[in-house]
């Protein structure tokens, strides 16, 4: 569909459109340019003001008056050049000049996701410092980048999930051609590129947009970040738009390749068609090509992932949290809030394998009710599993990342089960070589509001038994210091050096055992052949018909392991005769001091955790 709001070029002049149905007058102020001066719009039925203006051209900047109010700028604003609090810029999309007209990206099966933060990613923290490590990406056998939200925010930087402009690229990472031309490398590189964005609530300062109608909110509903956005109340129908249109708008002006919706759970729908779905297919008819459509969603609700003609909303994947609750409560012990839920054993991730999730349904302590739908129509490769994400790692009090937590040999082998799963699995930056910086929660709000943020941040951890005590919540590192930013960013040299080397190695093996076998791929099936022999292993059999790959990964303490015995209680062939190493994680290419694994024929005897990869001949 053609955009709808913001300024929008046509013919030789720009079309402004803004919805303001509580405002009796609205008049645009170009700032500069040929057509510079206050300009009255035209209102619809639906309080839509629209206006166009000849001459008005891209770079001119201009600001929204509501019955001679302040001036404030345009919801839909294709810029912010001098933050979200400054005058508006038009932005022609179509003056960048494309070189990816061939582009194909790969199957949704083949997609080895890379979560990454702009600002922190590189030493320049910005578009153009992406783009100088997409070699690097392509090389690591990474398919697909994922960026945190870009949309701008206040101040010079934030995670993003307090973005307040939707439609900007924030101007602290680049133009709106810098990111065109990230997209634009990326696909000569043979990498996709999806965006997080977030519709379900906006950030706390330079929040527009409920000025211009406060029908964009609802006080029905409310959400951990406040009142809930208004997508199927009264006066929805524009809120609506507003969404998918702004969808639209990330794949028709940026060529991205896919959407990840942060926490769907928060939009709360009572329509017939919930505005995910609809976002989805808007995004897809927008763009005539498959566009990806990942969702956050902690209620392991299987209609989201599974087919329309089935019923399904149709989206291409889910994040599955389960898998990465259940791998940090066995390796790194950790028991409090969502973990509660969770043993921390085999057997939850032999059920995690094969069906997808846990919660299919069951009590959760934590959510004090019953948590999931059973995922058994669900293609393997639609839930989204990691072991770090940005959420997992910058949540914790310092930003500590799994592999400072837990020892050398168990990170080896939770890397191993990661990558050989056979769902999407997703890095998040710096993981591939055990980066040592932290990835901790930081902003860049007003003094006041900042001051919130720090008490809140702090506040958060009162109930866990080591903040207990108001010292050492002091401790925790203030958001709104720039430090706290710094600590973040990744430090390259590292990964060229001692263990980083050797952890990033493993990484290099692993992805390009995935990508050269499709055995080892994301799977179309709905279950995987996968058993837990003992409390401390996992075994999982991929197979394509052909190859047939055997994956065992041992996660805490020595012990040995018949195969043979575990493939007959699988009822699964194994070819006793014919097993190759492929790979073990006790090769002196990982590890500084490596305690052999010993494969003799199918028994496989371990010193401390590890993981074996086999073939059957």
């Amino acid at each position: 569909m053609p955009p709808f709001f913001g300024a929008i070029r046509s013919q030789d002049g720009v079309r402004f459109s803004v919805w303001a149905p509580a405002s009796r007058r609205v008049e645009l102020h170009l700032h500069d340019g040929a057509a510079a001066g206050v300009h009255p719009l035209s209102r619809n039925t639906e309080g839509l003001y629209e206006t166009w203006i000849r001459g008005a051209a891209a770079g001119d900047r201009y600001t929204y008056a509501l019955d001679d109010g302040d001036h404030l700028p345009d919801p839909a604003s294709r810029f912010q050049p001098e933050g979200v609090h400054g005058p508006s810029q038009i932005v022609d999309p179509f003056s960048y000049v494309w070189h990816d007209s061939r582009w194909h990206p790969r199957e949704p099966q083949d997609m080895i996701l890379y979560e990454l933060h702009v600002g922190t990613f590189t030493p320049a923290g910005t578009f153009d410092g992406v783009r100088t490590c997409l070699p690097y990406l392509r090389d690591l056998g990474i398919t697909a980048i994922e960026l945190m939200p870009v949309a701008d925010f206040a101040g010079c930087r934030n995670w993003g999930y307090d973005g307040v402009a939707l439609f900007a690229p924030s101007r602290a990472y680049g133009s709106p051609d810098d990111l065109r031309a990230l997209v634009d490398a990326a696909h000569a590189h043979g990498l996709s590129v999806i965006l997080d964005v977030v519709y379900n609530h906006l950030g706390p300062e330079g929040a527009y947009l409920p000025r211009f109608s406060p029908s964009y909110f609802t006080d029905r509903r409310h959400t951990p970040w406040g009142a809930a956005i208004n997508v199927d109340g009264e006066d929805s129908g524009l809120v609506r738009r507003f969404v998918t249109d702004n969808a639209c708008h990330w794949i028709r002006e940026y060529h991205f390749d896919g959407l990840r919706l942060d926490a769907t759970h928060a939009l709360i729908d009572d329509s017939p068609k919930h505005i995910v779905q609809e976002i989805a297919e808007a995004v897809r008819a927008e763009a005539g090509r498959h566009i990806l459509v990942h969702a956050e969603d902690h209620r392991n609700v299987a209609a989201m992932i599974e087919d329309v003609r089935i019923g399904g909303w149709g989206l291409d994947g889910l994040w599955a949290d389960d898998f990465h609750h259940v791998v940090r409560s066995m390796v790194a012990g950790d028991t409090h809030g969502y973990y509660a839920d969770f043993a921390g054993h085999t057997r939850e991730l032999e059920t995690i394998i094969h069906d997808g999730w846990l919660f299919s349904g069951e009590h959760s302590q934590h959510m004090n009710g019953p948590r999931g739908t059973h995922p058994g129509r669900v293609p393997m490769y639609r839930f989204v599993v990691c072991v770090q994400n940005h959420d997992q790692v910058g949540n914790r009090a310092f930003g500590e990342r799994l592999h400072d937590e837990i020892t050398p040999e168990a990170w080896r082998a939770v890397t191993v089960l990661l990558l050989t799963a056979p769902m999407t699995p997703l890095l998040f930056m710096g993981q591939e070589w055990a980066a040592s910086t932290p990835f901790q929660f930081f902003t860049d709000l007003e003094p006041g509001l900042g001051q919130l943020v720090t008490d809140g941040r702090r506040r958060e951890f009162a109930d866990f038994p080591a903040f207990g005590d108001p010292e050492a919540r002091e401790r925790i590192p203030d958001p709104q210091a720039e430090s706290t930013f710094l600590n973040s960013r990744l430090q390259w040299d590292e990964r060229c050096a001692g263990n980083h080397a050797r952890s990033l190695a493993l990484y290099r093996a692993l992805l390009a055992l995935r990508l050269d076998h499709r055995a080892l791929t994301g799977s179309d099936r709905t279950s995987a052949s996968v058993t837990s022999p003992d409390d401390d292993t996992l075994v999982v059999r991929r197979s394509d018909g052909g190859a047939t790959f055997w994956i065992v990964a041992r996660f805490r303490s020595p012990g040995t392991i018949n195969l043979a015995d575990v493939s007959f209680a699988m009822s699964e062939e194994l070819n006793r005769s014919a097993l190759d190493l492929v790979l073990d994680t006790e090769h002196a290419e990982f590890t500084e001091s490596p305690a052999a694994i010993d494969v003799a024929g199918p028994v496989i005897t371990f010193q401390r955790p590890g993981a074996v990869i086999l073939r059957d001949r």
